[in-house]
């Protein structure tokens, strides 16, 4: 389906399903997630086996919240069953005739796994990508580059099949070749991209030493992805600085694509809930959490065929607000993106705390640079019972630096997050860039 075969149902409304009521999106997941759950009771093996163990029967299911009835699936389990059956797995619900594109994870938490999709499912995560985009203000004449990197990376094709389908002339710049990168925003009039956060800073300091601003350039939207960022208050500022453009956090991860993208409002990624249940829970007890209250993520599909996820622990806390925003979408939102990952909670003397929090009070603090390092070593653990008493910064100095930027940071670091930082400040340019996913907590 080309964008010019795909019309909005509104002015500012790709699909008609982002304005449902609440009973309305509800009674679709139900009747979805009833031939979802059948689909994948009847093809998968992985799945079908835990159904039994929990004695479940999918034609017993009344409410979407009898998923609860389910055992949660990690990416523990995920291994597992690939291991059963490789390569596909015994969690492969069509016939491998039938895939269409496999993709790969990183491997930053476990060996590199593949996902694939089917020929519906590419149509599906395409459109659900058009929609995110088009929620954000992007349009047909819009040009669009794509900093994703492209090799094995999920992003990069999604995004250019999403930005061709609503109609833009798309440029697959991919996350090399910085300076090349640069000229050709200027040289095409780039309005609209995608990178990671890393990757957006990146080229504005580059940018800056090529005698560029990009503040001067035809971008006006910047959506970033792959980490934490646009869901950061102080480092979404600090980017759209350097651009002197919009900038929308886009949630996905490679065995969902996509999870929840802002809106013109900013107000929160908008969950694709006609695609996806989302649950949010108590990480230790697995029971729902209210609305407000940080949670992990876990995701049900309602329409995949390839590797259909039931109860996917992502991981990620985030906070959940089931009311209707500001834009006319009544889709619910995560406001301030993820949280962190339940895995990555640091607890310093009784304080938990996520590196999101730490990075909102470095890019806020004037005199700082954009790389920074979060160092969890000994000297900031108790020697007696190893337990953190603080956190170790590595920050660079920018060139306006004030000679006590050290302790104005380390000051900033206790009065808004009460934990000690011991603070490291570097000359410029000493921390290692990121031109795909950042990995600033480092456990020595």
């Amino acid at each position: 389906m080309t964008g010019a075969e795909r019309r909005p149902h509104a002015p500012d409304l790709w699909d008609a399903r982002e304005a449902w009521s609440r009973d309305r999106i509800v009674a679709h997941q139900r009747a979805m997630l009833s031939r979802q759950l059948s689909y994948v009771d009847a093809r998968s093996g992985f799945y079908r086996r835990r159904f039994v163990a929990a004695g479940f029967r999918p034609g017993d299911l009344r409410h979407v919240e009898d998923l609860r009835q389910l055992p949660l699936t990690t990416k523990q389990d995920y291994l597992a069953a690939l291991g059963e059956a490789p390569p596909w797995g015994s969690a492969l619900a069509c016939e491998p005739a039938a895939v269409r594109r496999v993709h790969f994870s990183s491997g930053t938490t476990s060996q590199p796994t593949p996902d694939a999709w089917t020929a519906s499912d590419l149509d599906r995560w395409t459109d659900l990508y058009a929609r995110g985009a088009y929620a954000q203000g992007v349009r047909a004449g819009d040009v669009f580059q794509c900093l994703f990197s492209y090799p094995w990376f999920v992003g990069g094709l999604g995004a250019t099949a999403a930005f061709e389908r609503i109609g833009c002339t798309v440029i697959p710049g991919g996350s090399s070749d910085t300076e090349r990168q640069i000229e050709t925003i200027f040289a095409f009039g780039t309005t609209a991209l995608m990178a990671t956060p890393s990757f957006a800073a990146h080229l504005a300091e580059v940018a800056q030493r090529m005698g560029r601003d990009l503040r001067a350039s035809s971008v006006r939207h910047v959506g970033v992805g792959g980490e934490p960022g646009a869901g950061v208050p102080a480092t979404r500022a600090r980017l759209e600085d350097l651009w002197e453009a919009k900038v929308y956090d886009c949630y996905g991860s490679l065995e969902f694509q996509p999870i929840a993208w802002d809106c013109a409002a900013q107000a929160g990624g908008h969950l694709m809930e006609d695609f996806a249940v989302a649950e949010v829970v108590d990480p230790a007890t697995g029971t729902a959490v209210p609305d407000g209250t940080p949670g992990l993520l876990v995701l049900t599909h309602l329409d995949k065929q390839a590797f259909p996820l039931v109860r996917w622990a992502t991981g990620d806390v985030v906070v959940r607000d089931s009311r209707p925003c500001a834009c006319g979408r009544t889709h619910a939102r995560l406001p301030g993106g993820v949280r962190g990952r339940a895995d990555e909670m640091i607890i310093v003397r009784g304080v938990n705390l996520f590196p999101t929090a730490v990075e909102d009070v470095v890019r806020a603090t004037p005199g700082l640079a954009d790389e920074y390092r979060i160092v969890l070593d000994d000297s900031v653990r108790d020697p007696a019972t190893g337990f953190l008493t603080g956190i170790r910064l590595q920050v660079e100095a920018a060139a306006d630096a004030p000679p006590d930027i050290g302790r104005r940071l380390a000051d900033a670091i206790r009065a808004r997050l009460l934990v000690r930082a011991a603070v490291e400040v570097l000359a410029p340019a000493t921390l290692e860039r990121f031109t795909h996913k950042a990995r600033r907590l480092v456990k020595r």
